[in-house]
């Protein structure tokens, strides 16, 4: 039995100087500039798996329990340029 394996790419178009920042990026000749830009850039992470990394802390909670409640409270206003 014979298994494929296929990787899907995407071209970009980047300037010149923003390839020659990932190319000084690079960690040795094999290191592709996908892995480079992997190894640089975070994962998304919810707000709960950020905090969880430090020890309780209740003026931080309450921070953002107030900023959360007036940010559910706030309504969006048509801006008319």
């Amino acid at each position: 039995m014979c298994k494929h394996t296929y990787m899907v790419t995407k071209t970009i178009t980047i300037t010149l100087e923003a390839y020659n920042r990932l190319k000084q990026l690079k960690k040795d000749e094999k290191e592709s500039f996908s892995e480079i830009i992997i190894r640089i850039t975070p994962e998304r992470k919810s707000l709960s798996d950020v905090l969880s990394h430090y020890e309780p802390n209740m003026d931080l909670a309450m921070s953002i329990k107030k900023t959360s409640e007036e940010m559910r409270s706030s309504t969006m206003r048509e801006v008319l340029f």
